[in-house]
């Protein structure tokens, strides 16, 4: 198999990787929000409820989630995917499957960035929110007009790291017959006695995670403007 032909295959999963990563930060970075409110709500059953949520979620393994995600619904209703495994040379998704990892991505990386939203929100000054109500805003206008922007400055830091993370985390859906760009690379090993396509995923990861951190960097730069006091 040639180096064009197997780049050929390897950006197929990728393309499988890549639209992982997107859907989990889309999907994951406003539901966390939502979870750092609930976990600050003045509702002791829910605070209690979503804290206790986040706590089971990030006190276990990644993989077991996407097992359980994935597989559970099949092994407890005693149903099978309607869809067939994604096949790494003809192309066809599995997109149940895809589903299932997407989900299991979503919650955990929601859960993480529930705490990182919290310690933002938490560490913002109290005198951001007493002179919002002076100048006679609703809370709501108060959170979002001022605080919000604070807050995103304040965790870009930790956001940046986790989204790397997230990175690197998505070759754990091989785990779940998705065919990313691992996966793909292990079928092409596996097919034809190659080792040199799993080092050349490498790659891959190394160029993504400089895109992401050099997004990051210059997010950082265009907020640092402003100024927490």
């Amino acid at each position: 198999m040639s180096f064009w032909e197997v780049t050929q295959e390897l950006f197929r999963g990728f393309g499988v990787t890549l639209e992982l990563f997107i859907l989990t930060l889309v999907l994951a970075l406003p539901l966390g929000l939502l979870f750092a409110l609930g976990s600050r709500s003045r509702l002791r059953p829910l605070r209690f409820l979503v804290r206790g949520f986040v706590y089971i979620i990030r006190g276990t393994p990644l993989m077991l989630q996407l097992l359980v995600v994935t597989l559970g619904p099949g092994i407890l209703f005693g149903t099978q995917h309607a869809l067939t495994r994604w096949k790494c040379f003809n192309g066809n998704a599995n997109l149940a499957y895809f589903c299932g990892a997407l989900l299991a991505f979503v919650i955990n990386y929601a859960c993480y960035f529930s705490e990182i939203y919290r310690g933002g929100i938490d560490n913002i000054p109290k005198g951001q929110w007493e002179a919002g109500q002076v100048l006679g805003m609703k809370k709501s206008q108060i959170f979002f007009r001022i605080i919000l922007l604070q807050v995103v400055k304040s965790i870009l830091a930790p956001i940046s790291n986790e989204t790397v993370t997230l990175v690197k985390d998505t070759s754990l859906a091989r785990t779940v017959s998705v065919v990313e760009v691992i996966y793909a690379a292990d079928r092409i090993t596996g097919h034809y006695a190659l080792i040199w396509p799993l080092f050349y995923t490498g790659a891959f990861y190394l160029v993504f995670n400089f895109l992401v951190t050099w997004c990051f960097t210059t997010a950082e730069k265009r907020l640092s403007r402003f100024r927490l006091e």
